[in-house]
């Protein structure tokens, strides 16, 4: 990637993803997970409001994968997948993309908010924490190597007061 020494993010935009993303979102996935997803699970969620990207021009910089499960009046959101390429972190986009769903799955009716994270994983828990989710408990053997996940929620009602 050309040019992202540059620390601004004035020119950088997140939007829904669309099809045309996926495969630089799939080179990402790759680039930043030793499980990626497969190409045809990000086509699964290419329609849900919460699956975006923070593009600069044609450039794909990351994204964030995130629905909504009904739920007896309170729906829940997922987030699902949050990935920056390496060269463009440090510069807020991870918490600018992760902000930016939570916002979508409010409209969308979300009451709270979960997500898996690997608990060796620093940079995603201090992330998470910083925008307000607490672990509500560790998962044994979540992973397919045998790590443990925290699962994290947020309850979007402090969130949008807070």
């Amino acid at each position: 990637m050309t040019g992202f020494d540059d620390a601004r993010l004035d020119d950088v935009v997140v939007r829904r993803a669309d099809r045309a993303d996926l495969l630089d979102v799939l080179r990402i996935e790759r680039t930043c997970f030793d499980e990626p997803w497969p190409y045809s699970a990000f086509e699964l969620f290419v329609d849900e409001p919460a699956f975006l990207v923070a593009a600069r021009g044609n450039e794909v910089l990351g994204y964030v994968v995130a629905d909504v499960m009904p739920n007896h009046g309170n729906d829940i959101g997922h987030v699902k997948d949050l990935a920056v390429r390496p060269e463009a972190r440090g510069r807020g986009l991870g918490r600018h993309l992760l902000v930016s769903a939570l916002t979508r799955l409010v409209m969308a009716g979300a009451a709270v908010v979960k997500l898996e994270v690997r608990v060796s994983n620093e940079p995603a828990l201090d992330l998470y924490r910083s925008v307000g989710f607490q672990a509500a408990r560790r998962n044994p053997g979540y992973y397919s190597n045998g790590e443990d996940a925290y699962i994290m929620v947020l309850d979007l009602d402090e969130w949008k007061s807070g």
